[in-house]
């Protein structure tokens, strides 16, 4: 239970930081005031789910809320960094950022496939900046494409509409940085 009481003083907490009323962050994550009310109060427990909308509306990563604000681990050794997916993405990740409280950067070494694209059209908050290690990528914002081989970077706001495709038969691998944080 103790958690439970950790994750609703943060969410208070980062509320009355960011100057919202109950009113805006339930305006904000389609949660009711009420709801809100017994999650801050420590009287509702809080489905993964609404957590990410809450950890949506104040920017920060859903690890904000499990870690103590004391956690400083800026160096990320070579045998931490492990990679992984995502559901409905071909493209391995591997993390390198470091975790502390209050970060905005997300930096990450990303692989994909021959002739894959990663994921759909999209846009978020925040910036993007990508330098190509290995092989092309093919960027797409908004209407335009841009051919980023090995070598050169591209850094757009990531508000506009991207997407990431990798027009060759061998892997593309990128060092990615992005803000907001979001793992």
């Amino acid at each position: 239970m103790e958690i439970l009481s950790e994750i609703a003083d943060k969410i208070k907490e980062l509320r009355k930081e960011k100057g919202y009323t109950l009113k805006d962050l339930a305006d904000k994550t389609e949660l009711s005031v009420s709801f809100l009310s017994q999650v801050e109060n420590g009287s509702s427990s809080l489905a993964i789910t609404s957590l990410k909308k809450l950890a949506d509306a104040f920017s920060v990563p859903m690890t904000y809320f499990f870690y103590s604000m004391e956690i400083h681990n800026y160096h990320v050794k070579i045998d931490e960094q492990k990679s992984f997916k995502m559901e409905g993405l071909p493209s391995e990740f591997v993390r390198l950022s470091g975790d502390f409280s209050g970060r905005s950067l997300e930096s990450m070494i990303v692989t994909i496939p021959g002739g894959q694209k990663h994921g759909h059209k999209y846009n978020h908050p925040g910036e993007e900046f990508a330098y190509v290690l290995e092989g092309v990528l093919i960027v797409e914002i908004e209407d335009k494409e841009y051919l980023v081989q090995a070598g050169d970077s591209i850094h757009y706001p990531s508000t506009m509409p991207h997407q990431w495709r990798n027009p060759l038969g061998s892997p593309v691998k990128i060092l990615s940085v992005i803000t907001p944080a979001v793992f």
